[in-house]
């Protein structure tokens, strides 16, 4: 018998809202003229002669901008920034074909679009806004800024190296897995159903791993659950196959040292298992760098415990760094 979902909420916000905060919907194309949708939140009491810092935020790879990304970005405006959620594109409102597929170049682009969109905002200093990734998009926005000069400070929440991670998981069975993306791929070719992959599971059992439980805590519970119109419950975080095995070629740490002397900060859970990741990326690049690591707390408690998530130094970083 599969055991009932557990929810441990213990500060968690995922889908907090503000009433000192305006939120509009917004699209805006990246570079391939794929349109990508996401939130624009602006602070209520805004002086309309002054222009203001702003902070695009990158949702979990697997996720869409309502986890996790709009509550960094609602938290964010509060204290006064102007800030952009968006959804990486072939993932929740935003546009690519097939759903749920992956091509970091692109989730690095989307980036850059949404600074595009920023920059034309008439209450934005384009001189001063910065990004903010988490879980897996701190990778993309890594990648990103390394050859996108506008963006003037980097911030990573619970980072994930996509790449690594990937190359890490298929190290032994890398050949045999690239033979099924090839099979795989004839069939989709012919028309066959494409394959999905990865993700959160759908159903708890006794012997699922404890990487899987804390993220099931999340995607599967009223904690941070959230179904796009179109998607389905089988199908919220699962990558298509085929297009997983592009992470292979994905190194979004190389060259992070040319980032410098634009600033980075690493946040990164105590006993979070991706750690390593943020603490690689630390030593990898140049300063100035800061690595906070949150005594107590875990990969998935950056996404949405708003306890634990330093939201006070992520002020004081931008404040500073932009």
């Amino acid at each position: 018998m599969n055991e009932q979902p557990k929810n441990s909420n213990n500060g968690a916000d995922n889908f907090y809202q503000s009433d000192r905060v305006i939120t509009e919907k917004v699209f805006f194309p990246n570079q391939y003229k794929m349109k990508i949708c996401g939130n624009l939140f602006r602070p209520k009491e805004m002086d309309k002669t002054q222009k203001y810092s702003a902070l695009v935020v990158g949702h979990p790879m697997g996720a869409v901008k309502e986890q996790s990304a709009n509550l960094y970005a609602v938290k964010m405006a509060e204290r006064g920034f102007i800030t952009l959620s968006f959804d990486l594109s072939f993932w929740g409102e935003s546009e690519g074909e097939p759903r749920y597929a992956v091509l970091p170049d692109v989730y690095s682009e989307d980036f850059s679009a949404a600074v595009d969109f920023l920059e034309a905002q008439n209450e934005v200093d384009p001189a001063k806004i910065g990004v903010i990734g988490i879980c897996g998009s701190g990778g993309f926005v890594i990648n990103a800024t390394k050859i996108d000069v506008r963006i003037k400070a980097l911030a990573t929440a619970s980072m994930v190296d996509m790449g690594a991670a990937t190359r890490f998981v298929y190290a032994a069975g890398r050949e045999a897995m690239l033979n099924d993306v090839a099979i795989q791929r004839n069939k989709e070719f012919l028309g066959g159903e494409v394959e999905l992959t990865g993700g959160t599971v759908n159903e708890l059992a006794p012997d699922t791993p404890p990487a899987q439980r804390e993220f099931y805590d999340f995607y599967r519970t009223p904690r941070g659950e959230f179904i796009p119109k179109g998607a389905t419950l089988q199908t919220t975080t699962h990558p298509t196959f085929t297009s997983n095995a592009k992470f292979l070629n994905f190194y979004p740490m190389t060259d992070i040292d040319s980032i410098s002397p634009r600033p980075l900060l690493f946040i990164i859970g105590e006993n979070a298992m991706s750690r390593g990741f943020s603490e690689e990326a630390y030593k990898l690049a140049k300063e100035p760098k800061t690595l906070r690591i949150i005594p107590g707390a875990n990969h998935i408690d950056l996404y949405d415990r708003v306890d634990l998530i330093p939201f006070d130094e992520l002020e004081s970083f931008f404040r500073n760094s932009l």
